[in-house]
């Protein structure tokens, strides 16, 4: 699960040689570690000439995050991220201005730095010059996304009409993207519909008091989940199979959490996790539907137990849950009401589809339909579900892809390397967290920008 091509060009005389070659040269990327700031260097806001007071909101958010923040751009600065607050444009001219002063700063941009975009959703009632303004912005982000260098990331926020860009999850869509916690999101856009959640206390401790079940998380993707979460302050119940149960026990013991060692699949699983959860912590405020299997063939090769079995546990096994938590939540208020979070994880492979994945693709596209249905059950009480959708993560499943295939996986991405389980973890803890009450029904990629991977 190492990427020895990363570290060969990265170190010693391999790394000059790969230079002198003109070989990729993929930079390792900035992950989170405590007390690291927010941006690599200043950060420069720019925006368009009706999004003065916008992006006087945003640039004060940044001061109080005690960022350097500049409002013009000057050649000989090197930058850590750029924010354009572009909300007010109404004619594509309107976005000329601040994109080209942005230009000029992009290639002294601070390795690993970041560029985002705040924007407001085209729609069908926009008058044409008004809606290709604000998709132009769209397209805008994921082409400079596939420019950027040295470990550089885009991504977007999309604030609906009528919703500040100081809502809590315009604030919290920010910081994360800004952030070390978004190594791997790249190219993305994220909807913000609503003013719901509220800020943290503690950015470093946003899931203070919370419980959280994960499923699937004896391993890989699943034990990262487990430890971002708690690292972020949450009290986490680790559910696998019994047959993972050492890994599993190590895994809750790691954090200090539970552990239950549980079929999803069976028809009772959900009451036994509540149960299990309410007796030994009392509440339950987030569930985070990790587990997941692969049985892939070719569907004229495929049998139905390799068919069932996938969605069986990848999607059925999610909903039957999920009915089960809502309908506990209409019948015990004060347990699972107070802004519950479900965060589903999907795949690329869902929404671009995989050769010899249909069974996977149906499933995991199924997980991309059911958070988008399930969102405005949930609404009423501040509650909100959402998808993470994973591209090429270093796992044992990747690790299984043959040698060659693997590494041109790793190298189609923007980035040109794979995403590690932290970087899906991270997503997910962000999700999770209360300033995320205003992300609704919506599937954020965690790829690289690129549509590969399980």
């Amino acid at each position: 699960m190492t990427d020895t091509y990363l570290t060969l060009v990265n170190t010693g005389v391999t790394k000059a040689l790969a230079k002198k070659l003109g070989l990729p040269r993929p930079a390792p990327l900035r992950r989170y570690r405590a007390g690291d700031p927010v941006a690599p260097g200043p950060v420069l806001v720019l925006h368009d000439a009706a999004s003065t007071a916008d992006a006087d909101v945003v640039a004060e958010t940044l001061v109080g995050w005690d960022l350097d923040v500049r409002r013009h751009a000057a050649s000989a600065d090197r930058y850590g991220a750029v924010v354009l607050v572009l909300t007010g444009a109404t004619h594509p001219d309107d976005l000329s201005a601040p994109v080209l002063e942005a230009a000029g700063t992009l290639r002294g941009l601070a390795p690993a730095g970041r560029v985002v975009t705040l924007s407001r959703p085209a729609s069908d009632g926009d008058a044409p010059a008004v809606a290709a303004a604000r998709q132009g912005v769209d397209g805008l982000l994921r082409s400079l996304a596939k420019e950027l260098r040295g470990g550089a990331t885009g991504n977007g926020i999309v604030v609906a009409d009528g919703v500040g860009v100081d809502a809590p999850s315009a604030i919290g869509a920010l910081r994360f993207f800004l952030s070390s916690r978004s190594a791997f999101v790249d190219g993305q856009l994220l909807g913000v519909d609503s003013a719901a959640g509220a800020l943290p206390g503690d950015w470093d401790a946003p899931l203070a008091g919370r419980v959280a079940v994960v499923t699937g998380a004896a391993r890989g993707i699943g034990a990262s989940i487990v430890a971002t979460l708690a690292r972020d302050g949450a009290t986490v119940v680790a559910v696998d199979v019994p047959a993972a149960g050492e890994g599993l026990a190590r895994v809750a013991n790691s954090v200090r959490g539970s552990a239950l060692q549980l079929d999803i699949t069976a028809p009772d699983a959900a009451e036994r996790i509540l149960e299990h959860t309410l007796a030994r912590h009392g509440r339950l405020d987030v569930v985070v539907h990790n587990a997941g299997i692969t049985r892939d063939k070719l569907l004229a090769n495929m049998k139905p137990d390799r068919w069932d079995s996938v969605l069986a546990v990848n999607i059925a096994a999610q909903l039957r849950m999920n009915e089960a938590l809502l309908a506990a939540r209409e019948v015990r208020p004060g347990v699972l009401d107070d802004a519950p979070r479900i965060v589903s994880l999907a795949s690329t492979s869902g929404i671009a589809g995989n050769r010899g994945q249909t069974n996977y693709a149906a499933s995991k596209g199924g997980v991309i339909g059911m958070v988008r249905a399930t969102a405005p059950l949930l609404a009423d009480g501040g509650g909100t579900a959402n998808a993470v959708a994973p591209g090429f993560i270093e796992t044992e499943m990747t690790a299984r892809i043959p040698a060659v295939t693997r590494q041109v996986a790793r190298r189609l991405n923007s980035l040109q390397q794979g995403g590690l389980p932290v970087d899906v973890a991270e997503a997910v803890a962000f999700l999770a967290a209360p300033q995320a009450g205003g992300v609704v029904g919506r599937t954020l990629r965690v790829c690289g920008q690129n549509m590969v991977g399980a």
